[in-house]
């Protein structure tokens, strides 16, 4: 009989939900503070912050899955360009959204502070013009 996989064990599975205003245009913000794979070249621990951003189509991406996708890397080797690329196309093919940013910044390493940051927009998918509403008179 397979082991019972643990609800809190790693997993490259992301799991939505269906878009419960499919008909707006909406941006959902996640930080991910804890983030962490390993320097392919020496093998010690990466850490970053993940600021993920994204305009939903028809699914959006589960909370729980994301946090255990995450964790999924904290024993491979990646570079930082590779790894933020990666999750982004991870989480573009699970969710197909109409715009979807993922910045990764780096903690300094050997003084150096590395952000990288992705962008995926569907085809013909316009962003609508901001409204900015100006502050309150006093």
């Amino acid at each position: 009989m397979p082991a019972k996989k643990s609800s809190r064990s790693a997993s490259k599975d992301l799991e939505t939900f269906p878009n419960p205003s499919p008909d707006r245009d909406y941006v959902i913000r996640m930080e991910i503070p804890e983030f962490t794979c390993l320097c392919p070249k020496t093998g010690q621990p990466d850490f970053a912050t993940l600021h993920l951003e994204y305009v939903p189509d028809a699914k959006c991406v589960e909370l729980k899955s994301l946090k255990l996708y995450a964790w999924s890397f904290r024993n491979e080797g990646r570079f930082h360009e590779a790894v933020t690329n990666e999750i982004l196309g991870d989480l573009v093919a699970a969710t197909r959204p109409r715009f979807m940013r993922l910045t990764a910044e780096f903690y300094v390493r050997g003084g150096i502070y590395t952000t990288v940051e992705a962008d995926y927009r569907m085809k013909g998918w316009k962003a609508p013009a901001r409204v900015d509403l100006g502050a309150p008179e006093a």
